[in-house]
C-alpha cells in the first residue's frame, strides 16, 4: 500500500505504509536498547568505574550507542524501501523536505514562520512541573546542578564532546529521525489522519529509560507529531526538539570551561 498522506503527490513521493505489527516492532527495535542501555548496561558499567560518577558515565555511553543504533535502523529501512540511501531519495522518504503551507497547498518556506508558535508552545509544556523528577543520578538537569557533576565536567572536554554526540544522536540523527522522519510518513495507512497522536504516545511509552517523563515527554511529542504531520517536513520536529539540545550542551559547556 502507498500514500501520499494527503498531500499532493506532485509535492510528495508515495511511501510504503507499515501494518500496526510492523510500527510496533519498529518502535520495540528502538526501545528496548535504550531500555537495557539505561538499566541494565549503564549499572554494570558504573559497577567497573567504582566511582561517584559511575553511573553518569554508564548512562551517557549506554544511550549514546542505543541512540546512533537509532540511526543506524533507519538507514537500513531506508535503503531496503527505497534501494539507495542517495540524498534526494533520503530527503523525500523521510520528509527532510521544505514544509509544504497547508493554506496555499504548496511547499513554502513561508512555513517556516510556523516554527516561532511551536517552540513556544514546547516551552509551555515544559513549563508543567512533572509527576516526578525521578532518580536524582539519573537525571542530567539535576546532576549538571550537584558539585560532584560541576566537578566531573570541569575541563573534561572528552564527555562534553560525548555529550554532544549524544544529543545531536538524540534530536537530530536519532528519535526524530525514526519517529518523525521514518515512522509518521508510514502511519497513515493505519491510523489515517490520528497517525500522529498515535506517534506521540509511542514517543511517550519509548522513554523507558526514564518512564517519570513520559507524562511530559506525550505532551511535547503532540508538538513535535502534529506540526511534522500538518507541515510534512520532519525539520519541525528536529528543529523544536533540538531546543533541548542547545540548552543542555550550552549547560555543559558552561561547566567545561569553569
Amino acid at each position: 500500500m502507498t500514500i501520499t498522506s494527503s498531500a499532493p503527490s506532485a509535492l510528495v513521493q508515495p511511501i510504503a505504509q507499515y501494518s500496526v505489527r510492523r510500527i510496533l516492532v519498529t518502535w520495540a527495535v528502538a526501545t528496548l536498547p535504550m531500555g537495557a542501555g539505561a538499566w541494565v548496561i549503564a549499572p554494570w558499567l558504573a559497577s567497573k568505574w567504582n566511582d561517584g560518577n559511575g553511573l553518569l558515565r554508564g548512562i551517557l555511553l549506554a544511550l549514546t550507542c542505543a541512540l546512533i543504533w537509532q540511526f543506524l535502523m533507519v538507514a537500513f529501512l531506508v535503503y531496503r524501501e527505497q534501494g539507495t540511501l542517495r540524498w534526494p531519495v533520503v530527503r523525500e522518504a523521510l520528509w527532510l523536505q521544505v514544509p509544504y503551507s497547508p493554506r496555499r497547498e504548496v511547499r513554502s518556506r513561508r512555513a517556516w514562520w510556523m516554527l516561532i508558535p511551536a517552540i513556544l508552545v514546547l516551552t509551555a509544556t515544559q513549563a508543567i512541573p512533572s509527576i516526578s523528577a525521578g532518580p536524582d543520578e539519573r537525571n542530567l538537569a539535576l546532576v549538571l546542578q550537584t558539585d560532584a557533576g560541576a566537578d566531573f565536567f570541569a575541563g573534561n572536554w572528552g564527555w562534553f564532546a560525548l555529550v554532544v554526540v549524544m544529543l545531536v544522536f538524540n534530536t537530530v540523527l536519532g528519535e526524530e529521525l525514526l519517529f518523525r522522519g521514518l515512522l509518521l510518513p508510514r502511519m497513515y495507512g493505519a491510523f489515517g489522519n490520528r497517525g500522529w497522536i498515535v506517534n506521540s504516545v509511542l514517543f511517550a511509552l519509548y522513554h523507558v529509560h526514564q518512564p517519570w517523563t513520559m507524562a511530559n515527554t506525550f505532551l511535547a511529542s503532540t508538538v513535535f507529531s502534529y506540526t511534522t504531520h500538518r507541515y510534512r517536513s520532519a525539520w519541525f520536529g528536529i528543529i523544536t526538539h533540538s531546543m533541548q539540545t542547545l540548552i543542555i550542551s550550552a549547560l555543559v559547556l558552561s561547566l567545561v570551561v569553569a
